[in-house]
């Protein structure tokens, strides 16, 4: 019998939040670690996977989106799994389906730490992770090795640090190349504040040429969804083109958004951490990401995954009202752990 969502959000807030914020003196990136190296040993006990799924609430209805069946309109964000640690647990805390990465052809370390920092006054996250990652092969072979999942898996795929930005577009395709087999659609990052050069992929001339290349190649294999994920701190007139770039190149729809480098919203608390380098995610972005996700939906036929700011049902569903099909979570389920996720699938049931 699957808990109460008092009982998720009361005892995930006042047991599994306070314990998680004190690893390692508080440090979140330690406690993110060691939260996936958890997932990676429960997935090896089946067992304990089916206690697990027993517990939680499932996605309560299907929606298609490009071609793909999602059976739920809740999914993670990419970021919070980048290699895949947690691919046999997902699925059973409720998520429709997950998106891997960051990824990169090549492993990275990312950028020199501390680079990831709770907000907590602010239900917020800064990060300047930098794509750290073990690379392209290393994910396809833990996917290859988890074998089928029971949810779409999308893999988000970024530019490896080292690889001039001129040279962005054999840099993704060796990761699509890589990959494609094991992804249900793919996000091409090219919104991360965190990589020297990556936004500028975003402008109209490269992104076409980028994405040319990249549906081209999965036409020719596997005809594997091709998804854009976009900055939200794009104005009016670059989303447009944007849009028309994706449209032109028969992109499959638009993630929105990625990460901020507005500091606007954060609560006076955390303002000693403000100046910290990185992009904003978490409650700041509610009302930014909802608004970019209605432009986009007013101006095309996209479909349109929605990130930014989604911290209770009904921030899901404002973005589900302002035209996304499917919306992922990450600031709020940091916060809110599986709670969130079971009261967005009441909330988000077609």
């Amino acid at each position: 019998m699957a808990l109460p969502r008092w009982a998720l959000d009361g005892g995930y807030r006042a047991a599994m939040r306070p314990l998680l914020f004190r690893v390692g003196g508080g440090d979140a990136e330690t406690a993110h670690h060691l939260t996936l190296r958890r997932m990676a040993q429960l997935g090896d006990h089946p067992a304990a996977v089916r206690s697990l799924a027993a517990a939680l609430p499932r996605p309560a209805g299907p929606v298609e989106v490009a071609g793909v069946r999602f059976p739920g309109r809740v999914g993670l964000a990419a970021g919070v799994d980048k290699d895949g640690l947690g691919v046999k647990v997902w699925e059973h805390l409720g998520f429709g389906h997950i998106e891997l990465g960051t990824v990169t052809a090549q492993a990275q370390p990312g950028n020199p730490q501390p680079r990831l920092f709770r907000l907590r006054g602010s239900d917020a996250i800064i990060n300047r992770m930098g794509f750290n990652n073990d690379g392209a092969r290393a994910l396809a072979d833990r996917l290859a090795a988890a074998g089928p999942r029971g949810i779409p898996i999308g893999v988000s795929i970024g530019k490896t640090k080292a690889t001039p930005v001129e040279d962005a577009i054999g840099d993704y395709l060796t990761s699509l190349a890589l990959l494609d087999e094991h992804a249900d659609y793919f996000a091409v990052n090219v919104s991360s504040p965190n990589t020297p050069g990556l936004r500028t992929l975003q402008d109209k001339e490269p992104l076409a040429e980028l994405l040319a290349e990249l549906v081209t190649a999965t036409a020719a294999r596997s005809r594997t969804p091709i998804f854009v994920k976009i900055a939200p701190d794009l104005t009016d007139g670059a989303i447009d083109d944007v849009l028309e770039v994706a449209q032109r190149a028969d992109a499959s729809g638009i993630i929105a958004t990625n990460t901020t480098l507005s500091r606007d919203g954060i609560a006076e608390v955390d303002l000693p951490l403000a100046d910290e380098a990185g992009g904003l995610s978490g409650a700041p972005l509610t009302r930014r990401s909802r608004y970019v996700v209605q432009r986009i939906a007013e101006r095309s036929k996209l479909p349109v995954i929605g990130v930014g700011g989604v911290m209770t049902a009904d921030d899901g569903r404002a973005l589900i009202d302002a035209g996304a099909s499917l919306v992922q979570i990450y600031s709020g389920f940091i916060y809110r752990g599986p709670a969130l996720v079971a009261e967005l699938n009441r909330a988000l049931a077609p």
